[in-house]
């Protein structure tokens, strides 16, 4: 039960051609919704109870704002795993949450109930249903066809590409401007506080729609830096493309200090992340990120994994940064985990390719298909980096999403999280009204200027 179960049987792998992999057939879809959720999930909970089944979803859109509303908050712990108990927990956890144990002493999880509020809006399920029969992957799976660009393409996955362009695809909202802080820490703990005002949308929710400019457009992203005072005004404006290898990522920085505007084709890959101090690349963030062709994919089957989830307690705004920022690892009595299922897929590098990371194992919750946890290998094949995903559910808007991320360094004792925004007077406004225009290197001039 607790070993990696391939399930061979129920997502046989098909046989694939260079250029165009096989869509799902109307039988395997039809499934969507009846035996599985309407994402992909197993409908059904697990042997022993400790994974309920999926019920819908928890949703309740009378909540104006999910930041400080618990609706779990009455939960009792199940138990929480440490350094003296872990042997009895290992079926569970993932090589690298087993190496932050070992690493820190004072490492724990404390475990809860599983609950899987997971949902999205109802109006993509029949999208999502579509995908299935239609998506398909081109250019050797470095690009998509066929597909309802705002949803995810292969809810019942058969490669581990397939997987990854899930978690790559997911539905954020279609529309979301947030104001969040990104934290580079010492191993001391000590930090300073990067301010970023970040804006996401699939063109889908732009005020005139998709239109032919939008063509292999996946989203626009623009994120400006807004604190401390010498990184200030720098802005970053990435039109994400779908097939990037058929056309790169497009991404422009403003530069306040040159007060110019650049190309900056580094913002990809192991390029460095924006005011990360060199503890991310561009493709860590949002767990991972860009066009997947640097490695093969190798969907090793589900695995039931304790991982971050309705993560609402740590988002509370009478939380101070400093009391959730420590040294080694953000502060675990914050943290709630669950016993969830998730894909397992093994990223190994191409020959001939070149990433600071040799490997990645990514954990992809069934229910969202977001990257919970990502185990980072160097070029030796030594675990290095650890990223976690802190799970929450906008129940307001029917989003799974983040209460933040982080990456920790296993060598360095460093970190960084990104998306807290406890003590931001805005935090997410999803009533955003984004034109096309936002998304032009004239805007990006307008908006560092300013």
């Amino acid at each position: 039960m607790n070993k990696l179960m391939l399930k061979a049987g129920v997502f046989a792998l098909s046989v694939i051609s260079a250029s165009v992999m096989a869509k799902v057939t109307p039988d395997q879809a039809d499934r969507l919704g009846k035996d599985l959720t309407p994402i992909g999930a197993e409908k059904a909970g697990n042997a022993d109870g400790s994974i309920p089944a999926w019920n819908g979803g928890y949703s309740d859109a009378s909540v104006e704002i999910v930041r400080g509303t618990d609706p779990f908050a009455s939960d009792e712990p199940l138990f929480t795993i440490t350094h003296d108990n872990l042997d009895q927990y290992k079926d569970n956890l993932t090589p690298g949450q087993i190496a932050m144990f070992n690493k820190y002493d004072d490492y724990k999880m404390i475990v809860y109930p599983t609950r899987r509020s997971a949902t999205y809006p109802d109006s993509l399920w029949p999208k999502i249903k579509k995908n299935a029969e239609n998506a398909e992957l081109v250019a050797g799976g470095n690009g998509i066809q066929n597909f309802e660009v705002t949803t995810i393409p292969f809810p019942i996955p058969e490669t581990g590409v397939e997987a990854v362009w899930n978690h790559i695809t997911r539905f954020r909202g279609g529309k979301v401007t947030r104001n969040v802080a990104q934290f580079p820490v010492l191993a001391s703990g000590d930090f300073v506080p990067v301010e970023l005002k970040e804006t996401l949308v699939f063109p889908e929710y732009l005020e005139s729609g998709r239109g032919p400019e939008d063509d292999n457009i996946l989203f626009y992203f623009l994120q400006e830096v807004e604190a401390p005072a010498r990184l200030t005004g720098t802005v970053l404006l990435v039109h994400e493309t779908i097939n990037q290898v058929k056309e790169g990522r497009r991404a422009w920085i403003y530069n306040a200090g040159q007060r110019r505007v650049r190309r900056a084709p580094n913002v990809a890959y192991d390029g460095p992340g924006t005011a990360a101090d060199g503890l991310r690349t561009s493709d860590n963030l949002d767990m991972y990120n860009g066009a997947p062709d640097k490695y093969n994919w190798e969907l090793k089957g589900k695995k039931e994994v304790y991982i971050p989830y309705n993560n609402f307690k740590i988002m509370n705004p009478e939380l101070d940064y400093d009391e959730i920022i420590q040294a080694g690892h953000m502060n675990q009595d914050l943290i709630r985990y669950e016993k969830h299922r998730v894909w397992v897929v093994e990223g190994t590098l191409k020959d001939g390719e070149r990433h600071i990371y040799s490997k990645r194992t990514m954990y992809l919750d069934e229910d969202t298909w977001t990257a919970s946890i990502i185990d980072h290998y160097d070029g030796r094949g030594e675990l290095w980096r650890v990223g976690e995903a802190l799970n929450t559910q906008f129940y307001n808007q029917d989003v799974p999403w983040m209460a933040a991320e982080a990456l920790y360094d296993l060598n360095s004792g460093r970190y960084i999280s990104l998306g807290l925004g406890n003590e931001e007077s805005d935090y997410m406004d999803w009533d955003i009204e984004p034109n096309r225009n936002d998304f032009t290197t004239n805007a990006l001039r307008r908006t560092g200027f300013r």
